[in-house]
Order: C-alpha cells, then sequence, then structure tokens
C-alpha cells in the first residue's frame, strides 16, 4: 500500500486551466496514486481548451460565480461519482484590467465579484457538497504565503486572508457532525499562467526567489505535493491549518544579499 493511501479514493478537482496550473499537479499525484478525479471547469471554452489535457475523465461545468451552477455541479457530480474524500479550490479571480491601483481605489463591484469567486465559493462547494463528501474527506483550498501588502496583488489579498479565515470556520461548523478536514496551502510566487496576468508579477516572483533560503523558487511540484498529503489520510490531524510553502522566504527579509543589493548606491 502506498504512502499516502489514496488508491481507489475519489476527489473532485477545481480550477485546472492548462498544465501549469497547481490543480492539475495535484491532480496527477492523485491519479498516479490510483485516485479517481473528477474535474470542474468554469466554462464551456475552458473544457474545450482543456479537452486534449483531460482527455477520457470526467469534467463538468460549473462558473462559481453563480451559486445555481455550484448547486447543479453537486447534484449531477455527487450522486455519480460520490462519495468524494477530497475536493480541491484552486479558484482565484481579480479584475486587474485597469492595471495596478492604490488599495482605496477598489471599486466594489471588483471586491465583490472577486470575493466570490476566490473566497466565498470554497462555502459554496463545501455546503453543496456535504451529503456527497466520505464522513473523513479532506477540503485543500490553496491561498498565498503571505499576506504582505503587494501593491500588484492589491485587494486579492486581504480576500485571500478571508479565504484562510473561511476554511478554520468551515472546519469548525463541518465538525459539528463529520470528521471533514478544512485546511490551506498557502505558497510562494509561482510560475503559473494565472500568475502572468498580474501586473508586475515577475518582478516580485525574481525578488521573492531572492528571499528563499535556498536561493531558489518554490516550485509548483513542491505545492502540489503538500496538497496531495493534505488530502491523504496521513494527515488525518491536520485541521483549520494554513501550511506556508514558500522555501523560507517570509523569515528571510534581512538576507544579507538583498540588504546589499537595495542599499547599493544608484549610479
Amino acid at each position: 500500500m502506498s504512502f499516502l493511501d489514496l488508491t481507489g479514493k475519489t476527489f473532485l478537482i477545481t480550477g485546472v486551466a492548462n498544465r501549469k496550473s497547481v490543480a492539475w499537479h495535484i491532480a496527477k499525484i492523485l491519479e498516479g496514486e490510483g485516485a479517481k478525479v473528477v474535474y470542474s471547469v468554469r466554462s464551456e471554452e475552458r473544457r474545450e481548451s482543456t479537452a486534449k489535457l483531460l482527455d477520457g475523465r470526467p469534467v463538468y461545468v460549473c462558473d462559481v460565480e453563480d451559486e445555481a451552477q455550484i448547486n447543479a455541479l453537486a447534484e449531477a457530480a455527487g450522486p455519480e461519482h460520490g462519495p468524494f474524500h477530497g475536493l480541491v479550490h484552486s479558484i482565484a479571480f481579480a479584475n486587474f484590467s485597469a492595471g495596478p491601483q492604490p488599495f482605496h481605489g477598489t471599486r466594489r463591484e471588483d471586491f465583490l465579484q472577486a470575493t466570490t469567486i476566490s473566497c466565498f465559493s470554497l462555502v459554496e462547494l463545501a455546503r453543496a457538497f456535504k451529503p456527497y463528501l466520505d464522513p473523513a474527506a479532506s477540503v485543500v483550498a490553496i491561498g498565498i504565503s503571505s499576506q504582505v501588502t503587494a501593491e500588484n496583488y492589491g485587494y486579492l489579498s486581504p480576500i485571500k486572508a478571508a479565504l484562510d479565515s473561511a476554511t478554520r470556520f468551515l472546519a469548525k461548523s463541518f465538525s459539528a457532525d463529520t470528521e471533514v478536514r478544512f485546511n490551506t496551502v498557502n505558497p510562494g510566487p509561482l510560475k503559473t499562467s494565472a500568475s502572468a496576468g498580474i501586473p508586475g508579477y515577475l518582478e516580485n516572483y525574481l525578488f521573492a526567489e531572492k528571499l528563499t533560503l535556498r536561493k531558489k523558487a518554490v516550485t509548483t511540484q513542491e505545492v502540489a505535493n503538500t496538497a496531495a498529503f493534505l488530502l491523504s489520510p496521513c494527515s488525518s490531524g491536520i485541521n483549520g491549518q494554513s501550511l506556508v510553502v514558500n522555501a523560507g522566504m517570509d523569515m528571510n527579509y534581512f538576507d544579507r544579499e538583498v540588504i546589499d543589493a537595495a542599499m547599493r548606491p544608484k549610479v
């Protein structure tokens, strides 16, 4: 038996966009361990663009901005594939079309839309799938590793903080009648297609890499490995937690190399 003990178990994965997606890396581990993976993508266009990648696998369309679609997803996938032993929430969206803006300039409609998609959709997915979850299922959401005031990440930072908090409250409320666990994996900057859409992301990625203790950025595979562990029975004692995966980035602000570069006189 494999250490992760995932053979024969069933999982729902949301958020696969392409081969670079964190969700896809997680799914590949689960499938490699003998698990069945059911996929949810945001639109028919996304289902078409991932058709080759997800060929032969069950794929549903669900725009999590619409609660009715979340309920329809559960009603369709639950009876057909359940019980689910785990669920992965790897979804985030913010309207950065206007470029970086001061936080106080955030528009209400943008903040509420991003909150619905990036945070509250986890609550709605958990509620909708509750009847179809194994009593000891594991739910994992993908967050961010540090609630820093990155100007280019803007209002999505406090929304990701809300995701962390919502995860803990879900862990508490589900504990009333189940052993379903809720945790987040909070990575440092990654090379994903979604990240590429954030203004100024490349510079932040390279800076974050300099802050890691090993001077090498965290990989998507390393994040997926952590998520797979949390989805497995091996992590049964972990609940309501935010696991940071950033190679020490958030404890290394006073790295000598970074200080020297910052203090070097401009020519």
